[in-house]
């Protein structure tokens, strides 16, 4: 039987979730240190869901979103996106730059500081999987596009649908005094990248 999130078992996506929290955990502390300010972390949600409902997840498929997508390579191979709501995008943006802007435009300097973020996210979720399973992993240059989120996730349905219906997504909730961040964050190895990733965690 092909592997995918369509047919794990519950032990195997139990340690998926897992490993979304640690990388969750990292990712609110990396980010604290980019800023040189405290970030707090509700607890992630992580789950197996239809890949058709991600859009109603974040508000629609015509809610306007920013999504930072990666490809990964090495050991495994897969693909990454990290949607973020563009109130969230900008609450982000004037906290990295220390602005007060409410544009719902994004300026250049404004999206290659978002692609940075979205690369320490990134990076701090597959360090935590690469730490869990020996494997080595490598995330490309992040791509990103603003734009309705039926759109942005039409990119990683042709992708995704490759490997199954359902994707592993983590919601994340970061807090900066009594502003939050919400991003939504997702990685769906390749189909021969499964048996790999579940044999190395110790689930297959």
């Amino acid at each position: 039987m092909t592997l995918s999130l369509d047919n794990l078992n519950s032990m195997q996506i139990d340690v998926l979730k897992e490993i979304g929290n640690i990388g969750a955990g990292n990712a609110a502390t990396a980010l604290s240190k980019m800023i040189a300010k405290r970030i707090d972390m509700d607890v992630p949600k992580v789950n197996i869901l239809e890949f058709r409902d991600v859009a109603e997840l974040v508000g629609g498929p015509e809610t306007a979103v920013v999504g930072i997508y990666f490809k990964v390579t090495g050991d495994i191979t897969g693909s990454i996106m990290f949607l973020l709501d563009k109130m969230s995008a900008r609450f982000l943006t004037n906290l990295l730059m220390s602005m007060d802007e409410s544009s719902d435009q994004l300026s250049e300097m404004e999206i290659s500081a978002l692609q940075e973020v979205g690369n320490i996210l990134a990076g701090s979720y597959l360090s935590s999987l690469s730490s869990l399973t020996g494997l080595k992993l490598v995330v490309s240059v992040p791509s990103l596009a603003s734009d309705m989120a039926g759109a942005i996730l039409s990119v990683p349905v042709i992708l995704f649908g490759q490997v199954g219906d359902k994707v592993m997504l983590i919601e994340t909730d970061f807090i900066e005094g009594s502003q939050h961040v919400k991003g939504n964050f997702f990685l769906v190895p390749d189909e021969d990248s499964f048996e790999i990733l579940l044999k190395s965690l110790g689930v297959l």
